[in-house]
């Protein structure tokens, strides 16, 4: 048992898995009955876990092979193959010699570069630079795919960052050729940049259109986080929690689940065992945060381009912009021009700092946004 039943990195099991029964059972039943899926949400709303979650249910773990490919800090073909190839072996390892004997003896081109530890098992061990070409790698993943001793589901991760590639500007045509020859596998595109992710499989003109099953990810409910949050928090020390104080720890991150999760954590953490967690403590556990946070937000801030920071800046003083190119916002934050602000708006986009949702900008990270206001705009 974890000492703190909130987690706030990563999928930790079915017992710290809040909700999403009815997704969870939409999409293992999609995938079971041989669909691939575009799950399209903004970040931080769980997708990850969703899909993690789903390929620990016991009708799909034992069935098929489950593979998670991250590929959010990817920057080129080369990197997306590389992650791919990386993410295979390493979820095939713990079944045993036999199982990942298969990948590793399909990878002709980069074979010579996966070495071995000292218990024999393999390690990826293939540079960027060594993987010459890459799509000749990608056709050997994909040829292991088509010939695996199980039916195959792949989820991909921030699919849209393949339309960033610079080195290969047909990745999508090349992986929808792929994937329409790869019957012995079903995949999961998940992307949180709902316009890229719409403009890649609705749009009549690209290659994936009407490919898949689009999915949509909303928050989970209040009553339902109630639910979860409640019977966890009287875990391992039998700390008490009400209803009006989830009820506002989840209406003040407008129930974003990463971000709920976060506070309940510190509340979780400032609460002594067997007392009660009040109101007040909600504030504290911001606050709390936000100063562990700080030096980290101060970086990023030093790390952005002058022009993007000032236009972050104000969108943060703003809170919500919907004309973010109009006259009225350039001048009341004194910014140099339109052209400038929409430069500055495409790189923030891009970097994940601002989001945009029915034609309105906010900072993504509502920690970020509540740190601004503390220490800058205040």
């Amino acid at each position: 048992m974890m000492d703190n039943p909130f987690v706030t990195n990563g999928y930790a099991g079915p017992e710290y898995f809040c909700d999403r029964v009815e997704e969870t059972a939409m999409l293992t039943d999609l995938l079971a009955n041989g669909n691939n899926i575009a799950l399209m949400s903004p970040r931080r709303l769980g997708k990850t876990d969703l899909m993690k979650h789903c390929f620990q249910q016991e009708g799909i773990r034992e069935r098929y092979y489950c593979f998670h490919i991250d590929i959010y800090a990817t920057n080129s073909f080369r990197d997306f193959v590389n992650v791919f190839g990386k993410s295979i072996l390493d979820a095939l390892k713990p079944k045993g010699r036999k199982v990942w004997e298969g990948f590793v003896n399909a990878l002709l081109s980069v074979r010579s570069e996966i070495s071995f530890d000292i218990n024999g098992n393999p390690v990826w061990g293939v540079g960027v630079g060594e993987m010459t070409p890459p799509q000749t790698t990608l056709d050997e993943i994909f040829d292991y795919l088509r010939t695996a001793g199980k039916h195959c589901l792949v989820a991909i991760d921030e699919f849209q960052q393949i339309l960033y590639y610079n080195d290969n500007k047909n990745t999508e045509a090349a992986l929808r050729t792929q994937i329409q020859q790869c019957v012995n596998a079903n995949f999961i595109f998940a992307g949180s940049q709902r316009h890229l992710m719409s403009k890649m499989f609705l749009s009549p003109s690209r290659p994936f259109y009407q490919s898949v099953v689009p999915m949509g990810l909303h928050p989970i409910s209040l009553e339902r986080y109630w639910a979860f949050a409640e019977p966890q928090f009287a875990k391992n020390g039998n700390r008490q929690i009400s209803y009006e104080v989830v009820e506002a720890a989840y209406n003040r991150f407008e129930g974003i689940t990463a971000n709920v999760q976060r506070i309940m954590n510190m509340l979780y953490l400032l609460t002594p065992k067997g007392e009660t967690c009040g109101m007040e403590m909600i504030d504290r556990a911001i606050d709390t945060y936000l100063q562990l946070s700080s030096e980290y937000y101060a970086e990023l801030l030093r790390q952005m381009p002058e022009k993007q920071r000032n236009v972050f800046l104000a969108i943060a003083a703003e809170k919500h912009v919907r004309n973010i190119s109009g006259g009225k916002f350039v001048r009341k934050y004194h910014l140099p021009s339109t052209s400038s602000v929409v430069s500055a708006v495409k790189g923030l986009l891009e970097k994940d700092f601002i989001t945009q949702t029915d034609n309105e900008y906010y900072v993504y990270d509502r920690f970020f946004q509540l740190w601004i206001e503390k220490t800058i705009i205040s």
